[in-house]
């Protein structure tokens, strides 16, 4: 196992996040898998990309924005895929990440098969 394997899934998080504080919905959608799965507790588990638009576009519209990850640890599952959780934190809440699962694709690109999150607290 390659440690640029780690560098590159969390350099695609990260860029997902910066997407997300500039307002970029087209960006934090297409960075998904075709066939990922977006659960948020309490709200409930989107599981296709109609979906995922829609909830990340409510959050847009309702004015979330600042997002930062805490206390991130990453795990190299193998050479195409890292799981990252922690913490998030934004103008509108914190909680938890649960787990972020990032998969290399046949490109290259690195995009989310998974996204599990948990809301602890709304501002």
């Amino acid at each position: 196992m390659h440690h640029h394997t780690l560098i590159n899934a969390l350099k695609a998080s990260q860029n997902w996040i910066n997407q997300f504080n500039h307002g970029n919905l087209d960006y934090c959608v297409a960075s998904y898998t075709d066939d990922a799965l977006l659960e948020v507790s309490p709200l409930g588990q989107y599981d296709q990309r109609g979906q995922i638009h829609d909830f990340w576009q409510g959050m847009l519209q309702s004015g979330a924005s600042d997002l930062c990850y805490q206390h991130t640890r990453a795990e190299q599952i193998s050479e195409d895929e890292v799981h990252l959780n922690g913490q998030w934190q934004m103008n509108i809440g914190r909680g938890r990440i649960l787990q972020e699962q990032w998969c290399r694709q046949g490109d290259g690109h690195w995009k989310l098969k998974a996204m599990k999150l948990e809301i602890t607290e709304q501002f």
